[in-house]
């Protein structure tokens, strides 16, 4: 499809975990459910593989097979955005291109930023990849990111750059001052700092990229668009220590995550590849009881928190 970022994507834009099967290959059928899932739920849009798709762990056959999935189940509904993202410049350019040949709507990029030249350069490889529609990740876990005069630059000179996914510490002014540098035309995007959701929401963000709690995350968006702050609020507030959990750490939240789509029977497995020293036995205690509220507040939502699929066969997967 043809997309306008700032119409097409405004709202929830899931960033898809990854399911495998017990065996450890992708679990195509669990990754379809949750599209149709998410979709059934309000959705805007899908991003994929990205972090929390654990896309550092997944070979380039697996990458292939998780996009091609997700664009077969979503089925031009909504927008997806291919990751592209890679430890270097000409694999990166490679699998952007690909994406872009596959059928994706955008094409997400994360650049190493060591100063203005050099990150201008990267940009404008990244910009080559044919996409109409590039996103770059200005992802910095301890500071501030990409100067914001620079994005600001580089918006005006590339016309496929269209959005930006910013987390970086703090959130909440970065958003400010890109829309306000750019007079509110690209496209911005919050990711890990959902926790600060209605301020985000309050200074003009366009999406927000959870990885789960569809139901949730789009009713109070849709409770704010329609004027009622204060219940999107209220709402938010109750989502709350579910975030304060399951956000302490990534790879924490692929584990908190892909046990609750496997309690909610879209995943056969809650399996993963992250390091699971970092999800210990204490964490998982907790997370049983953040599960049981989390699926409580989805349903309360209107989601079924059981995927609109018909019966899957566990341990399927695509051979390429």
């Amino acid at each position: 499809m043809s997309m306008d970022p700032r119409t097409d994507l405004r709202g929830i834009v899931t960033v898809l975990n990854t399911p495998f099967t017990e065996d450890d290959h992708v679990d195509t059928q669990g990754l379809a459910a949750h599209v149709q899932q998410a979709i059934t739920e309000g959705v805007a849009g899908f991003l994929v593989p990205a972090m929390a798709s654990e896309v550092g762990l997944l070979t380039e056959e697996e990458r292939a097979i998780v996009v091609d999935t997700v664009l077969h189940a979503a089925d031009g509904a909504v927008p997806v955005i291919g990751g592209a993202s890679a430890d270097d410049a000409e694999t990166r350019l490679r699998i952007a291109t690909e994406l872009v040949a596959r059928g994706c709507d955008g094409v997400l990029v994360s650049l190493p930023y060591l100063d203005a030249a050099q990150y201008a350069e990267a940009v404008a490889a990244a910009a080559a990849c044919g996409t109409e529609c590039l996103m770059i990740q200005d992802w910095d876990a301890g500071g501030y990111g990409v100067p914001v005069d620079q994005i600001a630059t580089l918006f005006a000179r590339h016309d496929n750059f269209r959005c930006l996914k910013v987390e970086v510490v703090p959130a909440g002014p970065k958003y400010s001052e890109v829309i306000a540098a750019t007079d509110g035309h690209l496209h911005v995007s919050g990711g890990w700092a959902v926790t600060q959701m209605i301020d985000a929401l309050d200074r003009g963000v366009h999406a927000f990229m959870p990885t789960g709690l569809h139901a949730v995350y789009t009713r109070i968006y849709r409770l704010y668009r329609d004027g009622d702050r204060e219940a999107a609020q209220a709402l938010h507030e109750r989502l709350l220590p579910i975030l304060t959990f399951s956000n302490q750490h990534l790879d924490v939240s692929i584990h908190f995550f892909k046990r609750l789509l496997h309690a909610q029977g879209i995943y056969a497995t809650p399996r993963v590849r992250v390091d699971s020293r970092r999800f210990d036995a204490v964490h998982a205690r907790a997370a049983a009881a953040y599960i049981a509220r989390a699926q409580a507040l989805v349903v309360e939502c209107g989601g079924s928190g059981v995927a609109p699929s018909p019966a899957r066969t566990v341990g399927s997967r695509v051979s390429r």
